[in-house]
């Protein structure tokens, strides 16, 4: 006997603008771990055709993923400063600020991107804790 639910009627539809939301946090987390800079052009791309009737959740989650990328860069620029201000990379403290910050800063992003990336699946907005921009006012709601 067959007891599988082919109709598949239980789960509530995607809500509009999801299947984008789930695009902008995977293009995040592929530029934090697997092909920065290109994936950022993606992202920013997405975001700068965005527009006033995009639905709130892909609105949210672009905006979110968009300026957490850009704080991203702006900590690997000051992590850069930082080593040279030290005595260049071939100083022995190059190692210890490189380490803190793929311990700190980086795998922080990263977790955080899982966690939007979980709430875009679930149809959910987000916003990203200290760098994240204010969510949309229909947002609220969701």
């Amino acid at each position: 006997m067959d007891t599988s639910n082919s109709d598949n009627n239980d789960q509530p539809p995607a809500p509009p603008g999801q299947a984008r939301a789930v695009a902008a946090e995977s293009l995040y987390l592929l530029n934090l771990l697997v092909a920065p800079g290109i994936a950022f052009l993606i992202l920013g791309w997405l975001f700068l055709h965005r527009n006033r009737d995009t639905e709130a959740i892909a609105r949210a989650h672009l905006e979110q993923t968009f300026f957490a990328s850009l704080w991203a860069g702006v900590l690997l620029v000051l992590v850069n400063v930082v080593i040279l201000l030290l005595g260049g990379y071939q100083a022995p403290y190059t190692w210890v600020v490189l380490i803190t910050y793929f311990t700190a800063c980086h795998s922080a992003l990263v977790v955080l991107g899982m966690v939007g990336l979980a709430k875009a699946m679930a149809g959910r907005c987000y916003r990203f804790p200290l760098v994240g921009r204010a969510l949309p006012a229909d947002c609220e709601r969701l």
